[in-house]
């Protein structure tokens, strides 16, 4: 039996929020909610909304990298990231994230909380250091309008993975991931939420076991870091392995 954390009332008030975006997002027809039994990875709702969590801490980004940044000359810096998250962003390692069709806002947010440290990567770090501001919305503007291919998903797991994604879990105060990462994880730039489509499951797990266990950024304010961290540590601490091994292997196989 795995415990799962107590239900403070801060969370409580948190993630209720969270439920009334996800129950907003699914008030769809029923013939549209549910995937095709053939297909691991499917269109499964028609429109998402965004969660609005409490105030934190902004990261030091720039306003707007869509504005800011040049795809052309992000090709020329993100050359060098191709040896880990593969050509173009599509990452064949499944210990490294696929960068191809990531929103520049949170690859942007991402790279500047790697340079000030508040996100540790022995790897990422020093090669965020070396970015100025710009260079940064170059290489978030240029992956984000790559085209992310990748793994299905395991059909062991996807069905049980779709319905914590699409539905979460009440009991749990587990809210469904399609509320802030939207119906084909293609995310939210506006309000941050990253895209999830197409991700390696293993990258996935890993990442929200370092938001279950506290670790996924470092600091006196290591909660409020990004603009929604609050919002996954809460929620992934709720879950159990099984469940991040379920929603993982479902977003793998998102297109």
């Amino acid at each position: 039996m795995v415990k799962r954390a107590p239900l403070t009332t801060a969370s409580a008030a948190l993630l209720s929020v969270a439920w009334a975006t996800a129950l907003a997002a699914l008030a769809i027809p029923a013939a549209r909610a549910a995937a095709p039994e053939h297909a691991p990875a499917a269109n499964t709702a028609s429109s998402s909304a965004a969660a609005t969590g409490p105030a934190a801490a902004t990261p030091p980004v720039t306003p707007d990298p869509y504005a800011d940044g040049s795809e052309q000359s992000g090709a020329t810096k993100a050359a060098v990231c191709f040896s880990c998250h593969g050509p173009n962003g599509n990452s064949q390692n499944p210990a490294w994230p696929r960068l191809a069709g990531q929103n520049a806002v949170y690859i942007a947010e991402q790279l500047h909380l790697f340079k000030a440290g508040t996100r540790q990567n022995p790897v990422m770090q020093p090669m965020a250091a070396g970015l100025s501001d710009q260079d940064i919305d170059n290489v978030a503007v240029f992956f984000a309008a790559q085209t992310p291919t990748g793994l299905e998903a395991d059909p062991s797991y996807w069905k049980a993975g779709q319905a914590l994604y699409l539905h979460g879990d009440a009991a749990s105060g587990v809210p469904g991931c399609v509320a802030c990462h939207g119906p084909v994880g293609r995310g939210n730039p506006a309000a941050g939420y990253p895209a999830l489509e197409a991700q390696q499951s293993v990258y996935v797990v890993s990442q929200l076991q370092s938001y279950a266990n506290g670790t996924r950024y470092s600091g006196p304010s290591a909660t409020t870091a990004a603009p929604n961290s609050i919002i996954m540590f809460d929620i992934a601490k709720r879950l159990t392995p099984e469940e991040i091994r379920d929603v993982a292997s479902y977003v793998q196989g998102l297109r």
